[in-house]
């Protein structure tokens, strides 16, 4: 193996480090000095592809091919760049990716752009090899999370959810902080019939403390919480029926309780009433992580429907406790309380039922 020169070396480390105009400037002076250096045209080439400029990068993977025409490296790099020249430079990527596994067929990159050149798009006269080849990547290098990654597109496109399922429990092995493996599991998990919102603001809260810059894990949190803030509504609600059978304030004919009703009563319902907050929202709050406790405040601050939510809540709430708190003596009031609690929420309760979705 070959001395790396210095200059190549550390245009190397400013490709890691995405300084890639620095990278061609040092690349540059070294091909000034010495233009058979194969690993700083590949390097360059790298540079250029990583800035979109596929076609200098093709330039530079073709000088160095003509240097190196065994060249692994600077073969595999310009399958890429083909790749990215589109559809109509796909034939030529697929030459260049069968070159480099014939070059070194016990890497697992080459088989993995060829099994994603072969699939996509679809093709059924290159579909079984595709498999074949993603298969072969992953068994070439099974730690390697771009391997399972094309395997996993090999099963999006057989729409072989189990398979997809799979993939992605695997990759989280490899890395717990794949962000799209994370995303898809945290979503599934939070959606799968009979999941609470608390548990599914959990999931997503928990999701985003690895991948804190996850759009889709922070949009998956946003809509648990509007949930959250839905069910409020239907406490409020049951306190509103709570006072109003108190009341009895739709009574047949001949059942009609004497008003105003006893103290007793009327504090009793109050129990009632603070009881069905403590437990079905005040005692939840609590116990959700402060992560979600923040995301409710956040999501009240920037969601006009949220707001609209809690606001029927307490309009429903309030009219409840007049109902039951007021010693009225005659029905006719707290009958159009009852109305004015109830009609806003049932209004649309069920036309924002989608966006809990």
């Amino acid at each position: 193996m070959t001395t790396e020169h210095p200059l190549t070396a550390r245009a190397g480390a400013l490709i890691e480090l995405e300084r890639y105009d620095d990278a061609k400037a040092l690349l540059a002076r070294r091909l000034a000095e010495d233009p058979t250096d194969v690993r700083a045209w590949t390097r360059l080439g790298r540079c250029h592809q990583l800035t979109k400029d596929h076609a200098e990068a093709l330039r530079a993977t073709d000088e160095a091919l003509a240097i190196a025409p065994e060249d692994y490296n600077a073969m595999l790099l310009r399958a890429y760049v083909l790749r990215s020249l589109g559809l109509d430079r796909r034939e030529e990527a697929v030459q260049a990716a069968r070159a480099a596994i014939g070059l070194n067929s016990e890497y697992f990159d080459a088989y993995s752009l060829l099994a994603e050149l072969l699939f996509l798009p679809p093709r059924q006269e290159t579909w079984q090899e595709a498999v074949e080849m993603a298969g072969e990547a992953v068994r070439l290098g099974p730690e390697e999370v771009s391997a399972h990654m094309t395997l996993w597109k090999v099963a999006a496109v057989a729409h072989d959810t189990d398979w997809m399922d799979q993939i992605e429990r695997r990759i989280l092995q490899l890395d717990p902080t794949h962000s799209f493996a994370l995303e898809r599991q945290t979503a599934k998990a939070a959606k799968a019939p009979g999941v609470r919102a608390a548990d599914a603001a959990e999931l997503y809260a928990g999701a985003l403390a690895t991948v804190p810059t996850s759009s889709s894990l922070t949009s998956g949190l946003d809509h648990a919480t509007y949930r959250l803030l839905r069910g409020t509504r239907w406490l409020a609600l049951i306190c509103l029926v709570c006072a109003g059978a108190m009341v009895n304030l739709f009574p047949e004919e001949g059942e009609a309780p004497e008003l105003p009703v006893p103290i007793g009563t009327r504090l009793w319902v109050l129990v009632v009433m603070a009881a069905i907050w403590a437990f079905g929202a005040f005692r939840r709050y609590r116990r959700l992580r402060a992560g979600v406790q923040l995301n409710v405040r956040s999501v009240l601050r920037r969601g006009t429907w949220s707001r609209i939510v809690l606001a029927q809540a307490a309009l429903a709430l309030l009219c409840g406790l007049l109902i039951a708190e007021v010693p009225w003596t005659e029905r006719t009031v707290p009958q159009m309380l009852f109305w004015v609690g109830l009609a806003p929420t049932a209004a649309t309760i069920w036309f924002d039922r989608k966006k809990a979705k």
